[in-house]
């Protein structure tokens, strides 16, 4: 089993030999480790793995020790983190999302897809999810979601806005997902509002959701070239797999311990 350290504190002289020798002196072996400092704001960033082989603290008492190097969170490699997925009417980052959990690329554990509308209920039974369906009920998603001892929740295209409360519930614990439209093309058919424009790119992007709708912290982003032989939908299918593609990636960011928040941006290491 090894330990993942994610640590942010004020960048200041040693601070790596410091961390690294506490490791080493408790008898951890270090098999993955990432910095970043950021030179405009003087904080520093680091993501720092160990073997807990023969280390010398216990699990739950290693978070205690390292609290006075600064801001951290620990985690470890066998424990899997819980996802629900909420999702809409469509369904391509679903079936994406389960089969590549299914697959083993996305280590975590799909305890609930939960939905306002029925559609995509036998989506969630071929493979073997629990689906819920509740329309307006955030009360009730709110409960089952600390019901199942949820970690991560990941909108899948879900057409439904969250209430601040929600999201402070589950601040930067919420992935969400959209075309790279945005601001220019907002509203209904944004791709039929870029095939009127002659648009040459399209992209998505995956970000943590915030009380700012669309404007939470990036996480990943993708573009695509198109031309004046492109479609309607073309643009359609090729925006769908970018949007796959990003929230699979951001995904896989969180359920590695590699994302760090400053502000309206993310670090990942």
């Amino acid at each position: 089993m090894n330990a993942i350290l994610r640590l942010t504190c004020r960048d200041r002289r040693g601070i790596v030999a410091a961390i690294t020798n506490f490791i080493a002196h408790n008898n951890g072996n270090i098999v993955n480790l990432d910095q970043y400092t950021d030179p405009a704001a003087g904080q520093f960033f680091m993501r720092l793995e160990w073997d807990l082989k023969n280390f010398k603290i216990a699990p739950a008492k290693i978070e205690k020790a390292l609290q006075k190097f600064g801001k951290i969170s620990v985690t470890f490699s066998n424990r899997q983190k819980r996802a629900a997925v909420f999702v809409s009417r469509y369904d391509h980052c679903l079936y994406d999302l389960l089969l590549r959990q299914r697959s083993g690329e996305l280590n975590c554990d799909i305890a609930a897809v939960i939905s306002n509308h029925e559609d995509l209920r036998y989506v969630a039974a071929a493979f073997g999810k629990e689906f819920y369906c509740l329309p307006g009920a955030e009360k009730k998603q709110l409960a089952l979601l600390k019901e199942k001892k949820i970690d991560l929740i990941v909108l899948a295209r879900y057409m439904q806005i969250l209430s601040p409360v929600f999201i402070r519930d589950y601040l930067y614990k919420i992935i969400n997902v959209h075309h790279s439209f945005l601001p220019a093309f907002k509203g209904a058919k944004p791709y039929h509002q870029a095939y009127r424009r002659g648009v040459k790119i399209i992209g998505a992007t995956a970000h943590f959701a915030t009380e700012d709708l669309d404007q939470g912290p990036i996480i990943q982003q993708n573009v695509a070239q198109i031309s004046h032989r492109d479609t309607v939908d073309d643009l359609i299918v090729k925006g769908r797999d970018l949007e796959r593609q990003v929230l699979s990636e951001a995904v896989r960011y969180f359920l590695n311990d590699r994302l760090f928040v400053r502000g309206n941006r993310t670090i990942i290491l």
